[in-house]
């Protein structure tokens, strides 16, 4: 009888802290991490989802929601990272491909706008990338501004080893302060380039994106930071079914352990979803964004919303 009321007090306990990080995240976070997938299609994310093979993503939609994400504009690189991190179309940042593209106008990216919302000193913006080519910092190129408010823009030529020890390394830097991360990780792109969306190796790379995501999520939990935090994780384009391309992979996903994210949307959706939960107020920001936020409905253009009843049911 004894072991019994243990067992009972044991499973209260773990119910009631499982109700407490929910309510904890309904609130206003004290941290977001970004994680970036680079190039990894809906269709295949949910193949893998069903076959078990990213638990750490299973564990993270669990508490909150998987929602489909759809691309209107250019499937690549420039493109879609440009319009996750400002919420704007093309037409407003310039970066229209991986080959028409300008720097972003300064203090257009949630990097900036977080500084200034929160006060430089007093929060910290940090990005880890790993793809110099089309996502670095240098003059002329999309992020050549952010860098200047940034307490880290780490872009280089490195392995998903290093991107992600170094983010462990920089969570427990800046641990003291709020802080919002984006982690990039693109070997799901470079294998999908080299052995083709099909090929183990692309498999291989989405799942060795989970475990990382699985370590950066303890790593939250030992500094006691992860019921207050949010996490995002999407992509910048799916890849080309069957292909070693994705000229047109308008399908991807946003996964997350907030349990205010209710609809579908689209790329430029998830950066006034993140400003939102800050507590940004996005009636303010000018020019104003091009997305809205993914945790309030919104009736879509009658012309968008029959264009995305046509994605779904190809995606689908």
């Amino acid at each position: 009888m004894r072991r019994v009321r243990i067992a009972l007090i044991i499973i209260l306990t773990l119910a009631v802290n499982l109700v407490a990080s929910a309510q904890d995240r309904n609130v206003q976070p004290r941290n977001i991490v970004l994680f970036g997938w680079d190039g990894v299609g809906r269709k295949h994310l949910k193949d893998c989802l069903r076959l078990s093979e990213l638990p750490n993503l299973q564990n993270l939609v669990a508490e909150g929601a998987l929602v489909a994400i759809d691309i209107f504009g250019t499937t690549d690189t420039k493109a879609g990272w440009a319009q996750v991190l400002t919420g704007y179309e093309p037409w407003v940042t310039g970066v229209f491909s991986n080959h028409r593209y300008q720097p972003i106008p300064k203090g257009y990216t949630i990097f900036e706008r977080l500084k200034d919302f929160f006060g430089a000193q007093n929060f910290v913006t940090v990005a880890v990338i790993w793809k110099k080519d089309n996502m670095s910092a240098g003059p002329g190129e999309p992020y050549y501004y952010t860098k200047d408010g940034m307490d880290e823009f780490i872009d280089r030529f490195c392995y998903a080893k290093k991107v992600g020890l170094t983010t462990l390394e920089l969570l427990e830097k800046y641990k003291e302060k709020p802080f919002f991360f984006f982690v990039h990780f693109d070997q799901a792109d470079h294998f999908g380039h080299k052995y083709g969306e099909k090929s183990k190796e692309y498999n291989n790379a989405i799942i060795l994106a989970d475990s990382w995501l699985g370590e950066i999520v303890q790593k939250l939990k030992q500094l006691n930071l992860y019921d207050k935090t949010l996490i995002y994780v999407t992509a910048d384009h799916g890849f080309d079914e069957g292909s070693w391309t994705h000229n047109n992979a308008p399908y991807v996903f946003l996964a997350t352990n907030d349990p205010k994210v209710m609809r579908d949307g689209q790329r430029v959706d998830i950066a006034p979803t993140i400003l939102d939960r800050f507590g940004v107020d996005l009636s303010k920001i000018k020019p104003p964004l091009d997305g809205h936020s993914l945790t309030k409905p919104y009736k879509k253009s009658a012309w968008q919303g029959g264009h995305q009843a046509i994605l779904l049911d190809k995606a689908n």
